[in-house]
């Protein structure tokens, strides 16, 4: 009798904790965790744990946790292991995932979490094929290529109007669909490229590259890519004395562009979205970040504000079941975040950042430049 009662017993505390683990919301970061493109994976884990770390302590989601530690896939900014990554979510029960960060990676992703009924916000993704496919699973926080690439392309028509443009990308989804954004705005304000190419990512020597530039006496050299390449290019085409001036899009944003780029890099132009960290109302979270030895930089407070939209969207559908909360998010409803205030349309876009009751501009140009500490990194042009 004592030992089917104590059998009992044990069944039942098994059971209780069974419970208490399912009730934690199981939330996953994907990313580039190592590789070239390791430290926009960091821009984005460091988002995601910060926010989960707020929320939790703010007593979680509908009463619920977030489970910590949160899960991590490191998708290397590889097609097949981001399809692998996703899997892997798949299979530890995730019902939410921030990520992924490249385009390439994202598309194939979102594939698997729409079959398997998992809400997914990228932070960086821009291709607009991310929101184009009509998945009910996919939204970001940030713009897309064919709003960047407008810009961009405007910008080196005004500015280098009469001047000789090349146009270099590294085939990717992303690189080289803002290439041909930026290339096909920039060529109905008439000015004409005199070259484009795509380059292999990992090669380390770009010498034919450099000698195509030099030979076409480019004023500009555009880059469609990420800052890894575009830096050891720029490195390079500086080696070989050409003096061209360097622009590229948010593949860019993170200070490791200068490091690989050298002295150099001051004076390149790239588009980004507004700076969030320059915004007075989030002085507060950007001094956490820092005194944990973090810079804030590019996608990190993206990542923050993808994490504040799933759980606004839960508290809206009053409900954590991802679909639901994925209506709320169509809806046009609008949400709180780091970024300012924002909604999504039907595909999963956002329809625009409000802050201060003001409307900011999806992209803006900023300039590489040296600080008072003599590092070079960049800044909002005025």
């Amino acid at each position: 009798m004592r030992q089917s009662l104590a059998l009992g017993l044990a069944f039942a505390l098994g059971l209780a904790f069974t419970d208490g683990a399912s009730a934690q919301i199981k939330l996953a970061v994907g990313g580039p965790m190592t590789g070239g493109s390791a430290t926009f994976g960091a821009q984005l884990k460091n988002g995601v744990e910060q926010a989960i770390e707020d929320i939790n302590a703010a007593g979680g989601i509908l009463g619920q946790k977030i489970q910590t530690p949160m899960l991590i896939g490191d998708d290397r900014a590889d097609p097949k292991e981001g399809v692998s990554v996703a899997n892997k979510f798949v299979g530890d029960g995730v019902k939410f995932v921030v990520g992924h960060f490249n385009s390439g990676i994202t598309i194939p992703a979102s594939d698997v979490y729409q079959e398997n009924g998992i809400l997914e916000i990228t932070p960086a993704a821009t291709n607009p094929k991310v929101t184009e496919r009509g998945l009910w699973n996919i939204f970001r926080t940030c713009g897309r290529d064919d709003q960047q690439g407008p810009v961009a392309g405007a910008i080196i028509a005004e500015r280098f109007k009469g001047k000789r443009v090349a146009i270099v990308h590294d085939k990717t989804t992303y690189g080289q669909g803002l290439a041909d954004e930026t290339r096909k705005a920039m060529n109905a304000k008439g000015l004409k490229e005199i070259l484009y190419e795509g380059v292999n990512i990992g090669d380390k020597d770009y010498s034919a590259l450099v000698s195509k530039i030099k030979a076409a006496r480019a004023d500009l050299v555009y880059w469609g890519g990420l800052h890894d390449t575009g830096g050891l290019i720029l490195r390079q085409l500086r080696d070989q004395g050409v003096k061209a001036t360097f622009m590229g899009g948010d593949g860019l944003a993170d200070d490791e562009f200068a490091t690989i780029a050298g002295p150099g890099a001051e004076g390149t132009l790239m588009t980004f979205s507004p700076d969030p960290r320059t915004n007075a109302a989030n002085k507060d979270i950007v001094e956490v970040f820092r005194k944990k030895g973090f810079e804030p930089q590019a996608y990190t407070l993206y990542s923050y504000a993808a994490v504040q939209i799933l759980k606004q969207a839960a508290e809206q559908a009053n409900s954590l079941d991802p679909k639901k909360m994925a209506e709320v998010m169509h809806s046009g409803k609008s949400f709180n975040t780091v970024l300012g205030e924002m909604s999504y349309d039907k595909k999963g876009d956002v329809t625009g950042y409000t802050v201060g009751g003001k409307k900011k501009d999806r992209y803006v140009l900023y300039i590489w430049k040296k600080g008072p500490d003599g590092k070079i990194t960049y800044v909002e042009t005025q």
